[in-house]
């Protein structure tokens, strides 16, 4: 039912749609320098997982935004303001953990823990309130009722836009995991790049 609303809406506009969502994707962002964050830390596993929980994210924020309560809560900026702090005090303890790991078994930088990854790209998309304001200027500017019910609609773009994010977050974070191969075997260094990118998005979060 859902593919078929989206397939009613005319294909220069979805192609548009596509199109305009790849280049916010590719756009450095919080979810890419998170990504490439984990993938210098852990390796290219590492940055990948950490992508597909960013992903994970975006659709907890399209889901949101499919039944309404992305405007609510974009309606009360003390909401906002909450998830921002939330956010950013989640990010410096991860910038914490990391500055404090020190050097590590180089062996063990390519074993990775999963969910452990997964949560944590989960909750740095969740606990970041722009991706609540973006879902609510972006995706109506794409629908019609003319082409069928607006909540279908929405969540149709949405999968489509997380789809392709993800994707793309999980391609940076696998860079970002060669990267850090590139860098050697000083993984106290490596550890100490990616809490400083980790602060430097607190920071950023919490700044606009």
């Amino acid at each position: 039912m859902i593919w078929e609303t989206i397939a009613a809406i005319p294909s220069a506009q979805l192609l548009a749609f596509v199109l305009g969502g790849l280049v916010l994707n590719f756009a450095p962002g919080q979810d890419v320098f998170f990504a490439s964050a984990c993938g210098i830390q852990g390796g290219p596993r590492a940055g990948a997982w950490a992508g597909f929980g960013v992903g994970l994210g975006v659709l907890m924020h399209v889901t949101l935004a499919t039944v309404g309560l992305g405007a609510l809560v974009a309606a009360h900026p003390e909401a906002l303001r909450a998830i921002k702090y939330l956010g950013a005090a989640y990010l410096l303890w991860l910038a914490w953990k990391s500055w404090n790991a020190g050097d590590v078994d180089p062996a063990a930088r390519g074993s990775v823990r999963v969910w452990s990854i997964i949560r944590r790209g989960f909750l740095s998309n969740a606990l970041n309130p722009k991706p609540v304001l973006f879902m609510l200027a972006f995706l109506p500017q794409f629908t019609n009722p003319a082409w069928g019910p607006i909540w279908q609609q929405i969540l149709g773009l949405g999968l489509i836009f997380a789809f392709t994010g993800t994707l793309v977050t999980m391609g940076y974070g696998i860079v970002g995991g060669v990267a850090g191969q590139v860098i050697g075997k000083r993984l106290g260094l490596v550890n100490r790049i990616a809490a400083v990118m980790f602060a430097g998005l607190a920071l950023r979060l919490v700044a606009r």
